[in-house]
């Protein structure tokens, strides 16, 4: 359960990094503290910022820097890889295009999902089955995107095995049928600076929403404060930007794995900032054909009362597909 918090914890997560495909990498000392980490922030904040991951600056600013070029393409351009159904829900959104319950959020954005092949899941994932599109400019666009999307993976995945040692399983818990094939989601996200000739008249760059998966790594502008994360007392806490940091978040999938142990926090993002601001959000999810339930160790953890919720993932991430896009 989330508490008043103030502000959003680092953690320094190396040696999960280090260890993180060992099995019994729980029994390491600096491991167990960053465990003991990771369950305190997932139950008191559902935010942290992540160092030590291994992922180099340098690519970190790479995709922040080519998303900046292509989001300041003339629209002609932008449009050649326009999202629409026929494209699998990929490629880009205008300003306004995206929806966040019910109302347009002032973004612009480019989705990618893990590739879907035809039947691959069946009719549940038929909505997005296709390839993602690639700009041609930058250059180095698809190239330095696809080797980010590695190490975030790998680095979620780590992530993930330290979480489920913090709920009291072994470090693939969370593995095999739940999570051993993950699907994960990119959105790179354009959020134009608040200025005389764009007044923003409150529109808001993403509504107050919680995410839909797993783990959440954020790669935020590190120039421009504009990611807000509310607490019980309904405080909005600003998570400043950190250079060399993930600003991580867990999702509604491992609140209801955790029984409601650790909860999904709800979080916004206001640019009041008269600069153009972008962040790249990567999204680890379980198997998209998998159903999601309270764990048993999660219910005994709770003294037997029963989250009522459960989803099968791939469902409950077409449904907000659908929902969150003007045709």
């Amino acid at each position: 359960m989330t508490t008043d918090f103030k502000s959003i914890p680092i953690i320094d997560v190396g040696p999960l990094v280090a260890k993180g495909d060992d099995l019994k990498m729980g029994q390491d000392p600096s491991v167990r503290e960053v465990i003991k980490q990771l369950d305190q922030a997932c139950r008191e904040t559902g935010f942290f910022y992540v160092k030590g991951h291994g992922v180099p600056l340098s690519l970190m600013n790479e995709v922040k820097d080519v998303t900046h070029k292509f989001f300041h393409l003339p629209l002609n351009e932008k449009l050649k890889i326009k999202m629409t159904p026929n494209t699998g829900y990929r490629g880009y959104q205008k300003i306004k295009e995206n929806i966040t319950k019910g109302v347009p959020d002032l973004q612009e954005a480019i989705d990618y999902y893990r590739e879907v092949k035809r039947g691959m899941y069946g009719s549940l994932g038929e909505i997005l089955e296709g390839c993602n599109q690639w700009p041609k400019e930058p250059a180095n666009f698809k190239a330095s995107m696809a080797e980010y999307i590695r190490l975030c993976t790998d680095l979620s995945r780590k992530i993930m095995r330290g979480i489920a040692l913090a709920l009291g399983g072994s470090a693939d818990e969370l593995e095999g049928e739940k999570g051993g094939d993950p699907f994960w989601v990119v959105r790179l996200i354009g959020y134009p600076g608040k200025s005389a000739a764009i007044p923003h008249n409150n529109d808001i760059g993403c509504g107050i929403h919680t995410d839909y998966g797993l783990l959440t790594l954020i790669n935020q502008d590190d120039r421009i404060t504009a990611l807000e994360v509310k607490n019980l007392s309904g405080e909005w806490v600003q998570a400043t930007p950190i250079p060399g940091t993930f600003v991580c978040n867990i999702g509604d999938m491992l609140k209801i794995w955790s029984n409601g142990i650790y909860e999904a926090t709800l979080h916004r993002v206001i640019n009041n900032s008269p600069k153009y601001r972008v962040c790249v959000a990567y999204f680890y999810e379980p198997n998209f054909d998998t159903l999601v339930e309270p764990l048993e160790m999660c219910i005994e953890k709770s003294g037997g009362a029963r989250l009522s919720q459960k989803a099968v993932y791939g469902e409950h991430l077409v449904n907000k597909v659908k929902n969150n896009f003007v045709p």
